[in-house]
């Protein structure tokens, strides 16, 4: 297709949209808005590593790069309630705006002033990814008091011989790729259903780790509240700890939960799971009435399997997102980008969705199980695909003779860390937001490599709009170019650190055995609950522990007010007075 039909089918496209002003709201008014109870999404379009150096509490990351191929699973509603958020000057915003109204969202705005003005309203912003989760972490530690061990009594506990398994709460790629020694993944959802075929003896000590802080008092606490009658511990910050403690990492671990459960086990953990659900208020739901409810063009609906890859690649709901149990809630904004929306889980067996269920709901989420689970027979919607132009393809020869001749200007659209280890030859390094004003200053043919072709069309349809229509795409990517045998350079601090807006060097750069960077996002995690007001606060709804339930009714405290007390750290605060 030539340029002339790509630019005619973008204008085809964006014609069928009612183009008008975003709303700007101030600061007040999305404070506010955040906690009127109705649905909305807040989406920060900045990219992550901008994104991560600081942002609003409750907002959604959704890069501008990405837009229009994640918006449809974050935002499956086109009608509801969306403010967009960048710094205030870099006019993002602005651009995903009409990006966003263009393929038919209706009711878009604009933080205005974004996180600049959000500050000078007096509000906190927050550096980091998964804030939300990574609070509720901090804040289920101090509520629910979980039992803890520092690096150096695990190795005690080793030497002295006692009866303990050590369990890594994180993914199997995440455990592979480094963990403490002698530790058997089981990721954090997965623990109630496989604790039984993985421990036989109910006076097993059974310590949680994760990387950091989140996952090992969340998988703690859930074996916990799960009532299995082992001394249960989260080692105090994981592999950081153990790390900063001078001990070392085992890598290439292949150790692993079973494959297969007990079956004979199976009945008690259906029964404890459906007394976490008594105990925190979760309702199951039929398949009819999901049908219904992803009907109802006024609320948003989410499904998602939070079984293992392994399972969910077997088969699962038609329509449903897969997000591992332990991660959905480690990371739920990667999966829901509205708030104050309905969310139903789904497994197999009827205690992994319960489980999992359980912390959404003091997340303040609007969480069911689906009755029935993979064999409930519900049907969901089947995920729109974005609407890209067609780009005019470029064969790794041609570039290869363009670039000889200076003809061609190849920017490369991969990751920044990416395009450091290797990259064409005086190809250049830029992305979606940045690419109109890198382009104007080159002459001849624009070729985009990228791994992605969507994220490359993307980036095209700024490109056309702005009136560059020589823009080609390299056909196979850098992936071909290797291939056909070119050369590749590295350039380690090209593009600079300042220019790499897409990588957040804080968070990543602990796990390359950074000592103060490890100390640093420690520190992050655990000051993470001063910087909370009290309405953000009441957003969550940590629920006290039967045995401070218990204490409530010793102290003749109300009921009502136990997630307050609980959210207050409960009867060890007022010891401490």
């Amino acid at each position: 297709m030539g340029v002339g039909c790509i630019i005619g089918r973008l204008v085809s496209h964006r014609s069928k949209a009612v183009m008008t002003t975003p709303e700007r709201v101030s600061a007040q008014q999305l404070k506010s808005m955040l906690h009127d109870g109705g649905e909305i999404a807040l989406l920060d379009v900045r990219e992550a590593g901008q994104f991560g150096e600081s942002h609003l509490l409750f907002a959604t990351p959704l890069p501008y790069s990405r837009l229009e191929l994640d918006i449809g699973t974050l935002v499956p509603r086109q009608s509801v309630r969306i403010v967009l958020c960048d710094d205030g000057e870099l006019g993002v915003a602005e651009l995903a705006a009409q990006r966003l109204q263009a393929i038919g969202y209706t009711d878009v705005a604009l933080l205005d002033g974004g996180t600049k003005n959000w500050a000078a309203a007096g509000y906190a912003l927050f550096k980091g990814v998964n804030v939300p989760s990574k609070l509720f972490g901090e804040l289920v530690e101090h509520a629910y008091h979980t039992p803890r061990v520092t690096a150096r009594e695990l190795v005690r506990m080793k030497e002295s011989g006692e009866d303990f398994i050590l369990l890594d709460g994180r993914p199997v790629n995440e455990h592979h790729k480094m963990t403490i020694p002698g530790s058997t993944c089981c990721p954090n959802a997965e623990l109630p259903y496989r604790i039984g075929s993985m421990v036989e003896n109910p006076k097993t000590r059974i310590v949680v780790n994760c990387a950091g802080r989140t996952r090992s008092i969340l998988g703690a606490q859930t074996l916990i509240n799960f009532g299995i009658p082992n001394p249960v511990y989260a080692l105090e910050n994981g592999t950081q700890g153990w790390l900063l403690s001078d001990l070392q990492l085992e890598h290439g671990s292949a150790r692993k939960y079973p494959d297969k459960i007990d079956e004979s086990t199976l009945p008690a953990q259906q029964a404890s799971a459906k007394k976490l659900m008594e105990r925190f208020g979760i309702k199951s739901v039929a398949a009819k009435d999901v049908e219904a409810w992803l009907r109802d063009s006024n609320r948003s609906t989410y499904l998602i399997d939070v079984r293992t890859p392994e399972e969910f690649k077997a088969g699962s709901i038609p329509g449903a997102a897969h997000a591992p149990g332990g991660q959905l809630i480690q990371a739920t904004d990667q999966w829901v980008g509205v708030r104050n929306a309905r969310i139903v889980l789904i497994d197999n067996e009827a205690v992994r969705a319960p489980v999992v269920a359980s912390w959404l709901k003091q997340l303040g989420c609007d969480v069911y199980v689906l009755e029935g689970g993979i064999t409930s027979g519900l049907q969901g919607p089947q995920a729109a695909r974005p609407a890209l132009p067609t780009l005019a393809a470029i064969s790794v020869v041609d570039l290869k003779h363009a670039l000889d001749a200076r003809t061609s200007t190849a920017f490369d659209l991969a990751a920044s860390m990416n395009f450091r280890k290797a990259h064409i030859p005086g190809s250049r390094w830029s992305i979606r937001s940045r690419l109109i004003a890198a382009s104007r200053s080159t002459k001849g043919t624009i070729v985009l490599v990228a791994d992605d072709a969507d994220i490359a069309r993307l980036a095209a349809v700024d490109l056309l709009e702005a009136g560059i229509t020589e823009v080609r795409l390299l056909d196979g990517g850098l992936a071909a170019w290797t291939r056909a045998g070119h050369a590749t350079v590295a350039t380690p601090d090209v593009p600079p650190n300042a220019e790499c807006i897409d990588y957040l060097f804080f968070v990543h750069d602990r796990h390359a055995g950074n000592r103060e960077a490890m100390k640093q996002y420690l520190a992050w995690e655990t000051g993470l609950m001063a910087q909370l007001d009290e309405q953000d606060q009441a957003a969550f709804h940590v629920v006290p522990s039967p045995a401070q339930l218990a204490e409530l009714a010793i102290t003749g405290k109300d009921v009502a007010d136990a997630v307050e007390w609980a959210r207050r750290g409960g009867g060890a605060a007022e010891k401490r007075k």
